[in-house]
C-alpha cells in the first residue's frame, strides 16, 4: 500500500535512510520504491531519477552535518572547538555513512544550486573553527582543505572498518585532533614561511 503523504522530502529522507542501511552503492530507485511502498515509476513524480535523488541526499547530508558541527562548537574556540567539530563530524559519518557518501564527487551547477549552498554552510562550520586560530589569510584555504581531508579520511576509514590494528581508534582520533591543533597553532605563528623551499 502506498505510503500516505509521500512528497519529495519524504522520498529523499527515505533514500538517505536506505543508503545508510544498505550502503550508498546499494541505493537504487527500485529499492527505494519498495521501501516507500510505491512502484518505481511513481518515484519520478517526486525526484528526477537516480542522479537527482543522489544530489538531494547530498544536500540533506551536508545540511545535517553542518548543523551538527555548528551546534557542537557553540561557545567554543581553539582546540576545544576543533575537538568538538571533529567529534561531531565523525559521529555524523559513522551514523550516516550512506548519505555522507552521496556528498562525494557531486558538482554544483552554479552558486545558487542547493548543493552549493549546503556545501558552503558545511565549510562555514569548519571556517568558524579555524577563526579561533587567527591564521594568516593566505593560509586559510590550505588549512580548511587540510582539516576537511584529515577528518574525512579518518571518519570514512573508520566507517568502512579500515582500522585493523590493536590501538584504540578513539585514542588515535584524539592524537589526530592534537596533531591538527598543533599544526594550526604553528601555522598561525609562522605562516609556514619558507616551507616551500624545504626538501
Amino acid at each position: 500500500m502506498p505510503r500516505a503523504g509521500l512528497d519529495p522530502d519524504a522520498v529523499v529522507a527515505a533514500g538517505a535512510q536506505l543508503a545508510d542501511e544498505v550502503g550508498f552503492a546499494g541505493l537504487t530507485m527500485g529499492g527505494l520504491a519498495e521501501r516507500v511502498g510505491v512502484r518505481t515509476p511513481s518515484l519520478y513524480k517526486h525526484v528526477g531519477g537516480q542522479d537527482d535523488l543522489v544530489r538531494r541526499i547530498a544536500v540533506l547530508a551536508l545540511d545535517q552535518a553542518s548543523e551538527a558541527i555548528g551546534g557542537a562548537i557553540q561557545g567554543l574556540s581553539g582546540r576545544d572547538a576543533l575537538a568538538a567539530a571533529a567529534r561531531a563530524f565523525r559521529d555524523f559519518v559513522l551514523a550516516h555513512p550512506g548519505r555522507y557518501a552521496a556528498t562525494i564527487g557531486v558538482e554544483p551547477t552554479g552558486p545558487d544550486d542547493p548543493l552549493a549552498v549546503a556545501g558552503s554552510r558545511a565549510l562555514d562550520a569548519f571556517r568558524a573553527v579555524l577563526r579561533g586560530y587567527e591564521l594568516p589569510a593566505a593560509q586559510e584555504d590550505h588549512a580548511l582543505r587540510t582539516l576537511r581531508s584529515a577528518l574525512h579520511g579518518y571518519a570514512t576509514l573508520q566507517s568502512a572498518h579500515g582500522f585493523q590494528w590493536s590501538a584504540d581508534v578513539d585514542e588515535s582520533f584524539a592524537w589526530l585532533v592534537d596533531l591538527l591543533d598543533r599544526g594550526l597553532r604553528s601555522a598561525a605563528r609562522t605562516g609556514f614561511e619558507g616551507c616551500a623551499a624545504e626538501p
